[in-house]
């Protein structure tokens, strides 16, 4: 089989680039719209994720009604969800796989991760909120908000933007002291 070719779109960044420049970002939000077109794009990302025994547990609600988004930052109020053109919610259903395991909380975490980093080689800043969406309250009001159907639970939101100051992503330890070759 064939390599795909590379994208060569001048504002698409190296995968490695957008590992190493993607940050949490919890600050405002320019007002500027996100095209739909670039939406899709890291909605697709999060889509392409691993899955265990592709179960595809994962759903996403992307949300750009103004009034909608309003009800979500007062749920989860801060300057980042309270200024993004769009926020992405993404839910999980709970699955036993064929090997009689779930897999929901991995297929979102791979989802989300994808979503990132997607994000981030297209020029906007986004964080994953799951931290937040935990408080029962919050989950609940989030889930009446969208509707969402028996049997999915809301796992975090993605505000999405372009960022009125690009942040810098946090240090992280060095290479030899997280990680071991063959043992510990």
């Amino acid at each position: 089989m064939e390599r795909p070719l590379p994208i060569n779109e001048v504002n698409v960044m190296d995968f490695f680039e957008a590992a190493a420049k993607r940050y949490s970002h919890r600050t405002p939000f320019l007002d500027q719209p996100v095209p739909d077109e670039d939406v899709r794009k890291i909605v697709t990302a999060g889509i392409q994720a691993p899955s265990g025994q592709n179960c595809q547990t994962t759903s996403f609600v992307v949300v750009t009604d103004p009034a909608l988004r309003k009800a979500i930052s007062e749920q989860l109020a801060t300057p980042a969800t309270q200024t993004a053109p769009v926020i992405l919610v993404v839910l999980s259903e709970h699955v036993v796989a064929p090997c009689g395991l779930p897999f929901e909380v991995e297929d979102y975490a791979a989802a989300v991760e994808n979503m990132l980093l997607a994000a981030t080689a297209l020029g906007y800043a986004t964080v994953w909120m799951d931290g937040m969406t935990k408080a029962p309250a919050a989950n609940a009001a989030i889930a009446k908000l969208l509707n969402a159907p028996q049997g999915k639970t809301v796992r975090t939101i993605l505000p999405l933007g372009v960022p009125a100051e690009v942040g810098e992503p946090k240090p992280r330890k060095a290479f030899d002291e997280r990680v071991h070759y063959n043992a510990f």
